[in-house]
Order: C-alpha cells, then structure tokens, then sequence
C-alpha cells in the first residue's frame, strides 16, 4: 500500500441514517483521483441502513421500530443497527493501492480496526484466520461471517463493506461500543467483553489506531463546497 501520509479528517456526531449515508454518498461521488484521501468517523441517531442490494419493504417491522430513520448504504451487506455505534468511512484514489483485489484490500484497511481492538486490551482476528469460524452468509449484517469480519473470542463484533469506482475505493464500518439487545441480529459490542468507553474517547482511539498503522497525518477537514453540492442534490432526491 502506497499510503499518503496526509489525510483529510472529517468528524460528525449523531446524524440520521439518511444523513449519513448521503455524506458518505457524496464524499464517494465527488472524489478525484490526485485528491487527499478521506478519513471520516461519525455516529448515529437510532437508525437502521441496509444494503445495496436489500429492498427495506420487506423490514417493514424494524423501519416502524426505529420510525422510519433508515437508509440505504451504498455498498453491500446485510441490515444494521445503529445508534449504539461509531463508524468511520474510508475513502481513497485506487492508485494508493497496488496490485491488491478486494480480498486484499480489505484485510490492509482493516488492520487499523484490529489495532484498534488491540489497543483496548482486546484479541481480534480476521475470521478466516480461525478454523472454529465457519463462514456464511445472513440478511443481518451481524449474524454471518465474512473472510474479513473481526472476531474477538469467538464473536463477530461490528462489519465492513467496499464499494470500487475506476479510480476510487470506498470502505466503510461499524463499531459497536454499547449493547442494545440480546439479540444476535444487533450484534455484539464493547460493552459484551467489559470495555466501556464513551463516544467521543472511542473516536479518539480509532483516530490513533490508524494514525499509528499507516503513518497517517489526520487534517481537520469538513464538506467542501463540491461536496455540500452533491450532498443537497441527494437529500433532495
């Protein structure tokens, strides 16, 4: 991975699914090959995003639950809860990343998670990497396993997705920090395994994690114009 070492930092605090996910939208439509990347962390308001493929008519019982906050993601994967979390979107130009396919790439990016983890006295490994796991696949994006979903003693604990344009990778994830049911379909968090940390502390450790694994600079950054375009044409839609 051919890392710049400069990234723009963007942070936002308990926005609507649809909020977030047209940021996110945005920030992936927008992006240009020679830009910085783009680090973003954000949390949520009570919410649920499904993915791309998933049609929200047939979760009518969950949309009425958390009253009709939800929004479609624009990668893949199953259906997610928020408001118990803090996800962080990665944006970055293709060129950042040599020879790499999809599998690859997604074990480099989230070693930053796994540092993550690590860092807060945690075990995580990717799932491929134990033979007990046996990997499959759920309309609940907590309830399968992915080569690349983090474990921590034998529990999947948050998730990620990608989504590639010619000249541009887009990765995005959750980090489940409180618990919310007991229930798998919502997953298991810090909370489960006694670590207790607030929102913003956890946004600071994600932050060093991945300035710590990759060498990064983080530069405060917010919306730019050409950005903010974008994101008002999508909320208008």
């Amino acid at each position: 991975m051919i890392f710049n070492n400069k990234f723009r930092l963007i942070i936002s605090h308990n926005h609507s699914a649809k909020v977030n996910s047209n940021i996110d939208n945005a920030l992936f439509k927008n992006f240009k090959e020679n830009d910085l990347p783009i680090l973003r962390i954000y949390s949520w308001q009570n919410s649920i995003t499904f993915g791309a493929g998933q049609n929200p008519e047939d979760y009518q019982n969950f949309i009425k639950e958390y009253k009709n906050n939800y929004s479609k993601r624009i990668t893949g994967g199953g259906v997610l809860f928020h408001g118990h979390d803090i996800s962080y979107s990665l944006i970055l130009p293709s060129q950042m990343i040599e020879n790499k396919n999809v599998k690859e790439t997604y074990e480099l990016i989230c070693k930053f998670i796994i540092t993550f983890y690590n860092d807060i006295g945690l075990n995580a490994s990717f799932a491929k990497d134990i033979k007990e796991i046996t990997l499959s696949k759920s309309p609940f994006c907590q309830v399968g396993f992915e080569a690349y979903d983090i474990i921590i003693n034998g529990h999947k604990i948050g998730g990620n997705a990608q989504k590639r344009a010619k000249k541009v990778i887009f990765q995005h994830g959750s980090i489940p920090i409180k618990n919310v049911k007991n229930d798998e379909k919502y997953g298991t968090s810090l909370e489960s395994f006694s670590i207790k940390l607030e929102f913003k502390e956890a946004i600071e450790k994600l932050k060093e994690a991945f300035e710590k694994t990759f060498d990064a600079k983080l530069v405060n950054s917010e919306l730019n114009e050409e950005e903010l375009k974008i994101y008002n044409e999508l909320c208008k839609e």
